[in-house]
């Protein structure tokens, strides 16, 4: 029995290879790849890669190579059926049993998506090409949309007097075009009526491209109807469980880490032509547990910018009571509230890509400054006001899965609360501690530290073992003179210290002449500061700390044009690349 291919097709766009990997082998980010050490073999040098947009991994110890399947019947040693299972579990998706009821559903999916597809395709040629849809495309292009984008995001017109069910209806069931949620049934009338007619038409996609569901909006002001509709929830459409543009937003996911949840299909489009297409919109309704656990699948920061009204700001905060529940240790979600009246379509057709961009780094909050910020402008400065205020955020706190997220955002709300309550806190310093570093200290430095490289890392030790060992150095030059610096940056500062030390005078610290900014930053995140903390006198310690500091160079200039011929490889798969690998890896590890 074969599994449906768009059951497999939704699995792999569901799960990253990184993801399904990184849950045995610890992996570390190159470029556009990661590498770990071989699960197929005992390695010290990792020779494993793994490469998301082309959705396979690769063992250049072992020469396995596959996709998320393959990994989990090797590592697991499963059959294929039983990686398939456990992978649609991972993703969240339902098991495939090869009953009756599955071959039934298979066989509705089948009729729907044809229905959508040919529903789809005809209204957006009609608006192409028809001459009769010129007030679609004027409307289209008062909002500064051009064919092309008509073309991305696949939109099209439904005319008020529709005739495509009658077509339709010659090839399926008039039930199964009713539950396509296309159409519905005038009872009076006793005829079957188009649910989009007379209206812009936003096809929504699942994750795998494939149209579900559409939205719909009028192109003319008439009070008597709503702005914008959606499908109704069908065997194969699930408001909550999908998102506007998903299909094509998450194939980014390799190159930016941060998406914007909008609120409107226009939102969407506008950033997208505005050269922003890392955006999805939720697709009427509250902001659901599922479509963040779906996004936090592709990305690590949810950015939710929805309109500058109150009516925006009330969808936020719903928004932020929900989804904080499912933050994470390493994903982030974020809130950008734009000026009153402004929705981000109309911000960024009159400011710009450049200006949103700027204004998002300028001015996004994080989910719990928000909710803090929320809560304390609806408290008075009285006991029982403060008193709810602190339950409040309590049990904001404690709705959060995660236990780590949630210890640290609980003492985030009281830490913010105490500052409030300085006199009270005084009193009650027994009971609540401040930590040494307050989170956002902790954080600050986390971040820091996170946006070196380990590369960098290894060239601030070197940096700070010789300005804090400048005679040493001068008497042992022959052992730092070769030395390669990979970052422009600490080059120049290693090439300007070489210069003065080349000198036989003695010579001090302040000689050097360098910036005390970055003095102080070279002090702060060298790793090597506490090693010497206790070897300052031992000259022979520093010697050899000197010369591992120097191996370890020579292994980072042998693993750049490793990852350079790796690379090369993934995609010439030639011998001699191969051959010249295992060359550079044999001086890796002599080294």
């Amino acid at each position: 029995m074969k599994y449906p291919k768009e059951y497999l097709d939704e699995i792999k766009t569901r799960l990253k290879v990184s993801t399904v990997v990184s849950k045995t082998v610890s992996l570390k980010k190159r470029g556009k790849e990661f590498v770990g050490l071989s699960p197929f073999k005992n390695e010290k040098t990792p020779s494993f890669t793994i490469n998301d947009e082309k959705e396979f991994y690769h063992c250049f110890a072992t020469s396995e190579h596959g996709n998320i399947f393959d990994f989990i019947m090797k590592t697991q040693n499963l059959k294929f059926g039983e990686a398939v299972k456990h992978l649609a579990q991972l993703a969240g998706m339902q098991p495939y049993l090869f009953s009756k009821k599955d071959e039934e559903r298979e066989k509705k999916w089948n009729e729907y998506k044809l229905i959508f597809n040919e529903y789809v395709d005809f209204y957006h040629n009609e608006l192409i090409k028809n001459e009769k849809y010129s007030n679609a495309r004027e409307y289209l292009k008062n909002r500064s949309l051009s064919k092309e984008d008509v073309k991305k995001f696949k939109m099209g017109y439904v005319e008020k007097n529709p005739k495509i069910f009658d077509q339709l209806k010659n090839k399926y069931s008039e039930q199964t075009l009713i539950e396509t949620g296309l159409f519905y049934l005038d009872e009076k009338k006793k005829i079957h009526v188009e649910r989009f007619k007379g209206r812009l038409i936003f096809p929504i996609n699942n994750i795998t491209g494939q149209p579900i569901a559409l939205g719909g909006r009028i192109i003319e002001n008439l009070d008597y109807l709503a702005k914008y509709i959606n499908s109704p929830e069908t065997l194969f459409f699930k408001k909550g469980s999908n998102l506007y543009n998903l299909d094509l937003a998450r194939k980014l996911s390799n190159k930016v880490d941060h998406i914007y949840l909008v609120e409107g299909y226009m939102d969407v489009v506008g950033l997208s032509k505005n050269g922003i297409d890392n955006a999805v919109a939720n697709l009427g309704t509250s902001l659901t547990d599922k479509q963040i656990q779906i996004l936090n699948q592709f990305f690590d920061d949810i950015i939710i910018c929805f309109d500058g009204d109150e009516s925006g700001y009330k969808a936020a905060l719903r928004a932020a009571e929900n989804s904080i529940k499912e933050l994470k240790p390493e994903k982030q979600i974020s809130f950008l509230f734009l000026p009153n009246k402004e929705d981000p379509d109309s911000y960024v057709n009159k400011k710009g890509k450049a200006n949103f961009i700027e204004f998002t780094k300028q001015s996004k909050l994080s989910i719990h400054q928000f909710i803090f910020s929320h809560y304390k402008k609806q408290t008075e400065n009285n006991p029982s006001s403060m008193a709810i205020f602190e339950k409040r955020l309590r049990e904001v706190a404690n709705t959060i899965k995660d236990d780590y997220i949630k210890k640290y955002t609980l003492e985030y709300f009281l830490e913010k609360i105490s500052e409030l309550t300085p006199y009270s806190n005084q009193k009650n310093k027994k009971s609540y501690k401040k930590p040494t570093k307050s989170l956002d200290a902790t954080k600050k430095y986390y971040n820091e530290s996170q946006s070196l490289s380990g590369v960098e890392l290894k060239e601030f030790s070197l940096i700070y073992l010789i300005i804090n060992n400048l005679n040493l150095m001068q008497s042992n030059f022959h052992l730092i003179e070769n030395i390669k610096l990979f970052t422009e940056f600490n080059k120049k500062i290693f090439n300007q210290i070489i210069q003065i030390l080349k000198s036989e005078n003695q010579i001090a610290v302040q000689d050097l002449n360098l910036d005390s900014q970055i003095i102080e930053k070279i002090n702060k995140f060298a790793p090597i500061k506490y090693i010497l903390k206790n070897n300052t006198e031992d000259e022979q310690k520093i010697i050899e700390l000197l010369e591992d500091i120097s191996r370890d160079l020579r292994n980072y200039d042998l693993e750049f044009r490793i990852q350079e011929l790796e690379s090369k490889f993934s995609v010439d798969m030639s011998e001699s690349t191969f051959n010249e690998l295992k060359e550079l890896k044999k001086k890796q590890n002599l080294n």
